[in-house]
C-alpha cells in the first residue's frame, strides 16, 4: 500500500507542479540568479507548487470497457479453474492453455485500448466466451486412450488436434496484443514529439 501510494503522488498533479517550479529553481541557479541558498529556493519552489496546485480529480465512474473486460477476465478465470479441476487434459495442452491465458490477461490490462477495436475485442471475447471452452470441452468428453491415437497415419489424434487449435488461437491473440502494444507504443512516441517540441532537442528521440 504504501509503494501504490508513493507511485500515486508521483503521477499526481501537486508533484508534477512542484517539479515544474524546483526546476525553475534550478534554472535560477545556473543563471546565478539563486545565490548560495539555492538549494532552500529550490526546495521552497517545490512546496509552493506541491500546495498551489489543484488536487487530483477524483474518478469514481467505471467505464464500458472496464466492465467489459472485468466480465471477460472473470470468464477467463472460471474456465481456468474448471481445467485446473479435471485430470483431462496433459501437460503440454496445460502449458499451451498457460501461455494463451497470459496473452489474454495482458490484453484485457488494456481495457481502453483493447474495446477501441471492435474486432480485436469480439476476437478476445469469442476465444475466451467460445472458441477455447468449445475445444476444451469436446477434447475432455473423450476417453483418454482415444484421444491420445491416431486412426490412422494421415488424420491427427485428438490430442494432436487440440493443440494445433491452441496454436492457432495463441498466433491470432499474439497479433491482437502486437496492435495493443503499438497502439501504447505510437502513445509513447507521440510524448516524445510533443516534449521535444516543448523542450526542445534532447535524449528523448525514439
Amino acid at each position: 500500500m504504501t509503494a501504490e501510494r508513493v507511485l500515486r503522488y508521483l503521477g499526481s498533479t501537486r508533484n508534477i507542479v512542484g517539479c515544474a517550479l524546483a526546476l525553475l529553481g534550478f534554472g535560477a541557479h545556473f543563471l546565478g540568479l539563486a545565490g548560495a541558498f539555492w538549494p532552500v529556493v529550490v526546495v521552497g519552489l517545490y512546496g509552493v507548487g506541491a500546495l498551489l496546485a489543484p488536487p487530483d480529480r477524483v474518478r469514481l465512474a467505471v467505464s464500458h470497457a472496464e466492465v467489459e473486460t472485468a466480465r471477460l477476465r472473470s470468464d477467463l478465470e472460471a474456465l481456468l479453474r474448471k481445467v485446473d479441476g479435471l485430470q483431462r487434459f496433459p501437460d503440454d495442452v496445460r502449458a499451451r492453455l498457460g501461455g494463451l491465458a497470459d496473452v489474454l490477461s495482458g490484453v484485457l490490462g488494456r481495457a481502453e485500448v483493447l474495446t477501441t477495436s471492435p474486432d480485436h475485442l469480439h476476437i478476445v471475447s469469442r476465444t475466451i466466451r467460445d472458441y477455447l471452452p468449445s475445444s476444451l470441452e469436446a477434447y475432455a468428453n473423450l476417453p483418454r486412450s482415444y484421444a491420445l491415437n491416431r486412426r490412422s497415419e494421415r488424420e491427427h489424434s485428438a490430442h494432436e488436434e487440440l493443440l494445433a487449435q491452441l496454436d492457432l488461437l495463441d498466433t491470432r491473440l499474439r497479433e491482437v496484443a502486437q496492435a495493443v502494444h503499438r497502439g501504447d507504443e505510437q502513445a509513447l512516441r507521440d510524448q516524445g514529439r510533443f516534449l521535444r517540441d516543448r523542450f526542445g532537442g534532447s535524449d528523448l528521440d525514439l
